[in-house]
């Protein structure tokens, strides 16, 4: 999987409106992936995990309301943040939308530079950087250029190891059980047996060991692995 942080997936049957929201997502520094129909957005979503789902009410066949469900029902997907985009302003539709499970709404028309700060808003609530920074008192993952400093040294991490640690940073302190690593890290499509994950978190660990932080790194008996800064 290409497991991905500060990355925006637009769904949108508009291409006029898709067009400009990503020139707007990408000129505010965000990667974004498009998806022009529910079922396109869900064949994306097994091979990327972004930060965010944008989704417009009005899609064809499947519309974003039952896609916003569709999301919210698979583990996989359940915990991405969505916003929803719709020319319906009246309450009902709203409360509609919010117990479809989005985070949040948006009428059209609106100003891309309100849509910038909605998603800010909300990428800072659930926990994830909006600046391609992970960042704790020891160490700082960037993931626009892929390194690990650790008090402002660079350390070494193979891609895997990476993915590893982007996954715990932004969960600490949530317990991960090796399906869960082996789906949110490699992704669903490719077939990985599950000591494979112990491999990879022992070649984490093994980096982290000469700066101490190895110890961040927990095993939780019976379950897998969890991040504790």
């Amino acid at each position: 999987m290409d497991h991905t942080t500060n990355t925006i997936l637009i769904v949108e049957d508009d291409a006029d409106i898709r067009g400009m929201l990503v020139f707007t997502l990408g000129r505010s520094g965000f990667n974004v992936a498009e998806a022009e129909s529910a079922e396109a957005a869900l064949r994306r979503l097994d091979g990327i995990l972004p930060s965010l789902v944008i989704i417009d009410w009005m899609l064809p066949r499947m519309s974003g309301v039952e896609l916003a469900q569709a999301i919210r029902r698979d583990q996989h997907t359940r915990d991405l943040p969505i916003i929803m985009l719709t020319a319906r302003g009246e309450e009902a539709d709203k409360l509609k939308g919010y117990d479809s499970g989005i985070d949040d709404y948006l009428t059209k028309p609106f100003s891309p530079r309100e849509l910038i700060a909605r998603i800010r808003a909300l990428l800072r609530r659930v926990g994830q950087p909006d600046d391609g920074m992970i960042q704790y008192p020891d160490m700082a993952l960037d993931l626009k250029s892929h390194r690990l400093m650790v008090r402002g040294e660079p350390v070494k991490l193979g891609p895997t190891e990476f993915r590893l640690l982007e996954l715990f940073m932004t969960s600490p302190n949530r317990a991960f059980d090796r399906a869960q690593l082996l789906d949110r890290v490699w992704g669903r499509s490719i077939y990985v047996e599950e000591r494979t994950v112990d491999v990879h978190v022992l070649r984490l660990r093994k980096a982290l060991k000469p700066h101490g932080l190895d110890k961040h790194i927990e095993t939780v008996r019976g379950l897998g692995y969890r991040f504790c800064p």
